[in-house]
């Protein structure tokens, strides 16, 4: 099962490294990948930068991991979620969407990336406490949970919580026995329930 995990310019460490850990822990193989392709992507407040090995490829994941973004967040937006509406990025997440193979898993404001282009629309979702109204002004039924599950579309609140994404992730496609595992490799425990859609 392949994971890829998306980096474009002023990602959330975290927000990738946490998932990206978990996820090849749990055996699946993980990958870091950008719309552009390989390169350097620089993360957030210039804290690091990471290297994309390929283009994203909606045709050859099987999860797709969509990370938030540091920086100032006026209006629950930051600026580097904007700027991705101006990349490739909004069309290969679309592509993603309408595979019914793919799932499409956010952390913290990776929702709004989706919300933004305009692909979540009536789905129920969730995102960092601090852009939840505006995930709402952008049609999505917001649900205040850590761990939203609808479908296709599996979101997260804020940084931490994608720890909790991944080992739920890894129980959806795997069984509790595979999440219980990498918990206990990694020590930490889930945290909050999880919203399922009937």
């Amino acid at each position: 099962m392949l994971v890829q995990v998306v980096l474009f310019d002023g990602f959330d460490p975290l927000d990738v490294v946490a998932p990206y850990e978990v996820l090849a822990a749990g055996r699946l193989t993980a990958e870091l990948v950008s719309a552009e392709g390989a390169r350097d992507v620089p993360s957030g407040m210039g804290l690091l930068s990471l290297r994309a090995v390929s283009r994203l490829d909606p045709s050859g994941a099987d999860i797709v991991v969509v990370p938030g973004a540091l920086g100032s967040i006026p209006d629950g937006i930051t600026e580097a979620l904007g700027r991705t509406l101006g990349t490739p990025l909004p069309g290969l997440l679309a592509e993603a969407l309408n595979r019914p193979d793919v799932t499409v898993a956010t952390v913290c404001g990776g929702s709004m990336i989706l919300a933004l282009a305009g692909l979540i629309k009536g789905r129920s979702a969730t995102t960092h406490w601090m852009g939840l109204e505006a995930l709402a002004a952008n049609g999505v039924q917001v649900v205040d949970a850590r761990v939203v599950d609808d479908g296709d579309l599996v979101s997260a609140g804020a940084v931490t919580s994608g720890l909790d994404l991944a080992l739920y992730l890894l129980e959806r496609e795997f069984g509790s026995q595979a999440a219980i595992e990498a918990e206990r490799l990694i020590a930490y425990e889930r945290r909050g329930t999880v919203s399922r859609r009937d």
